[in-house]
């Protein structure tokens, strides 16, 4: 099956946790936003009326067919299954989809960093408070998220996050880990130490062929200021 993505152009966002897994699952899918007029078709798409009656709320959302799914977390537990990024078993794929919530929750503080107060506002319109957000990330909030992660890897005995085959939730450690190392290098120098288990699988997924082959290609879009991953030097002192 053909896939439609609908997802912001320009930005990696909370929607390249998706483009991973079907880059990796090297499925047909077509990310129609970066196409013209793939942005008013998202739109458009967004709209309840009488023949859409359960329109998406935000991107990234999916399109298979007549069925749409919205939401990172929602959009993996459905699609890694029928790619081979997820057990068979009811218990391993909740196990699989209350991590990637994690990961949501974490993605949801990485963005606060820089827009705390609203994502309306410019981030020079809460610079004081990015400043105080940011300094409890890079000391507090990130090494607890990824002390978990580390400790869930360890206690499945690896390689990956949840045993010895990858899942999606590893491809979202890799851009955890990619992003972070964009916005806060200097912090990340002092938390990959304590997480070596989770710097394997970032190291692990960027050798996958067919995300080595993403990653090469223009169809990864550069880290940049307008994602969840933004580089502000300030913010990490």
């Amino acid at each position: 099956m053909r896939y439609d993505f609908y997802y912001w152009p320009g930005i990696q966002g909370r929607g390249e946790f998706v483009r991973l897994a079907l880059e990796d699952a090297g499925v047909s899918y077509d990310d129609v936003c970066r196409g013209r007029g793939g942005t008013e078709a998202m739109f458009r798409l967004m709209k309840a009326n009488a023949a859409n009656k359960t329109p998406p709320f935000a991107p990234p959302f999916l399109k298979a067919g007549k069925l749409t799914v919205s939401h990172v977390a929602a959009i993996l537990h459905w699609l890694a299954p029928r790619h081979g990024l997820a057990p068979k078993s009811d218990a391993a794929r909740l196990w699989l989809h209350q991590l990637q919530l994690t990961i949501t929750d974490f993605a949801k503080e990485i963005h606060d960093t820089h827009h705390p107060v609203g994502s309306s506002y410019y981030y020079e319109d809460q610079k004081p408070e990015a400043l105080r957000f940011a300094d409890q990330f890079r000391n507090e909030r990130a090494p607890k998220y990824f002390g978990y992660l580390e400790g869930v890897t360890e206690a499945s005995g690896g390689p990956y996050v949840t045993g010895r085959r990858l899942s999606y939730v590893d491809l979202s450690v890799f851009q955890l880990i990619a992003g972070l190392r964009y916005a806060f290098p200097r912090a990340m120098k002092g938390i990959e130490k304590k997480a070596p288990r989770l710097v394997a699988i970032h190291d692990r997924v960027s050798e996958r062929p067919n995300i080595k082959a993403y990653l090469a290609s223009p169809r990864r879009i550069d880290f940049n200021e307008n994602g969840i991953f933004r580089r502000y030097p300030e913010l990490d002192v």
